[in-house]
């Protein structure tokens, strides 16, 4: 077995709540979505930890004793926490004044529950996520001006952060106006300008970035791009690595099949896949280097746990044990081939 036990494994919480609902399928339990977690094993592997959404599953309004709570129940499956996503969907950012102050107490908020499982001793890694809460048709009504109003507000995000020591991850995915293509999210990230405000990559949104969904100026690969042609479609992840991995600070390793998929009340975005997908077009543990590696495939190191993200499976797929396990190996694979060893 490999000896490298950096980056930490992370699970992520928010596949029970995304794309559920009325209109979906049920909610499955943050208990549940815990226990599935704990009990994957893979010789001897284990899950380390957990990432978060302060929603659904938790109250963004939880108490300082619910916080300690939270914390107890996670680290009494043996894992830790990680990064939070924040509930700012409340608040789009391209929405009135009076949103974009919701989007920044949302934030606020995300960052004190952050802190203080911090102090606690169970989040030793991980930032606040959050994304533009606003639609690509919103943005393109006035990209200029929408483009000064996003950075604006994360700005503002990123001041309140710095107060909790907190930094910020905006997730690059094609739903989310200003984040909808490989050029508008480092142009985002460009102007916002703060030291603690970073991107988050997820392999199976970034993958549609190559596509041009949403923003057709900026296909890297053609509309009858075949999928065979593997030379091409590593230029183009190395084009998009390249321009996207030094503001990287968080990372979901995930597998695509090159379309997009909404379920519930999530739009369509990039298709999250089993690990195992024979129709996945991604070489997961592979192209997870891409993220992981500089251009001279040295190690970042730039997170300290990476966090399998599966969205708006069905709930049948995801109360299956053999589904994280399955996970957990290929997580595994990812931490042998990029990752590094340090004593504990």
């Amino acid at each position: 077995m490999n000896e490298n036990n950096y980056p930490k494994l992370h699970n992520a919480m928010w596949p029970g709540v995304v794309g559920k609902g009325p209109d979906s399928e049920p909610v499955i339990g943050f208990d549940t979505m815990l226990e599935l977690t704990a009990s994957a094993e893979v010789d001897g592997v284990k899950f380390d930890g957990v990432d978060l959404a302060l929603f659904e599953h938790l109250d963004i309004n939880m108490s300082d004793d619910e916080i300690k709570r939270l914390a107890d129940k996670v680290s009494g499956h043996n894992l830790n926490i990680g990064s939070l996503v924040a509930p700012i969907w409340g608040g789009p950012v391209l929405g009135s004044k009076e949103d974009r102050a919701t989007f920044v107490e949302m934030v606020r908020k995300s960052c004190h529950i952050g802190q203080k499982l911090t102090e606690l001793g169970v989040r030793p890694s991980g930032v606040i996520r959050i994304d533009s809460a606003s639609s690509p048709q919103a943005w393109d009504a006035d990209p200029t001006g929408n483009s000064k109003l996003i950075a604006q507000t994360f700005r503002e995000a990123c001041d309140v952060a710095a107060d909790y020591g907190e930094k910020l991850a905006a997730e690059g995915e094609i739903c989310w106006g200003g984040m909808h293509s490989w050029k508008t999210m480092v142009d985002t990230l460009v102007a916002v300008d703060r030291p603690n405000m970073g991107f988050q990559a997820d392999m199976a949104h970034t993958l549609l970035y190559l596509l041009g969904y949403n923003r057709e100026e900026d296909r890297i690969l053609p509309p009858d791009f075949d999928w065979n042609d593997r030379a091409a479609l590593t230029e183009g992840l190395k084009k998009v690595t390249a321009a996207l991995r030094p503001w990287t600070i968080d990372f979901h390793v995930a597998q695509n099949d090159g379309t997009v998929f909404g379920s519930g009340s999530h739009d369509k975005t990039g298709r999250h896949c089993q690990a195992l997908d024979p129709n996945g077009k991604l070489d997961v543990v592979n192209d997870a280097g891409f993220w992981m590696r500089d251009e001279n495939g040295q190690l970042t190191k730039a997170f300290r746990h990476i966090c399998w993200d599966g969205c708006m499976f069905p709930n049948s797929v995801m109360t299956n044990q053999q589904t994280w396990n399955d996970i957990l190996a290929t997580m595994i694979k990812v931490r042998q081939k990029h990752g590094w060893y340090e004593a504990d």
